[in-house]
């Protein structure tokens, strides 16, 4: 476990770097964005993964791994819109805003691989690559139905998931 929360957080740090220089860049122009926006916007990304990974090859000079890393900062940008302190954004931190839910993902993360272990190691990059957009369209679903569920989890767990399944995906390019 201490080998994966050190390769995880080395994944975090890189996607943090560039959600700061794109803040930089671009401002915040990001939270003008609903959140089913950012949830399109997120499966556009998956759905570019997955027709990488078939085709085995992509046209546009990017693999992989900045899609993975777009899809870590959309759902970051996700949680902290959802957060019930983002209101007053002329003061917002949101590089500390990104930190604290980077937290909240890595809490989560330790609660299932205690129980899971290491699992998601022996998994494919493809298979997790089908289980988040399995976890977009479940959130899609949501979304259609004003937030509401009857058992499953919301969309902040979605998010949560999907965050952790994309950097376990960036440990394992790295790795190869």
């Amino acid at each position: 476990m201490q080998n994966t929360e050190t390769e995880y957080r080395k994944v975090i740090d890189a996607c943090l770097d560039i959600f700061e220089k794109k803040n930089t860049d671009y401002g915040t122009s990001w939270k003008i964005l609903r959140l089913p926006s950012i949830t399109d916007q997120i499966f556009i990304k998956a759905n570019r993964i997955r027709t990488i990974q078939e085709k085995g090859f992509s046209k546009v000079d990017e693999g992989q791994s900045p899609e993975f890393i777009g899809i870590i900062n959309y759902c970051v940008m996700a949680l902290i819109l959802m957060d019930e302190r983002f209101e007053d954004t002329s003061n917002y931190d949101f590089i500390a805003a990104y930190k604290q839910q980077i937290e909240e993902v890595i809490q989560l993360l330790f609660n299932k691989n205690h129980d899971y272990g290491e699992a998601w190691r022996e998994m494919r990059i493809s298979s997790m690559t089908d289980i988040i957009l399995m976890k977009l369209l479940r959130i899609k679903q949501i979304e259609d139905n004003a937030g509401k569920t009857l058992i499953s989890e919301g969309i902040k767990a979605g998010y949560q998931d999907i965050i952790n399944y994309a950097v376990f995906c960036l440990i394992k390019l790295e790795n190869n």
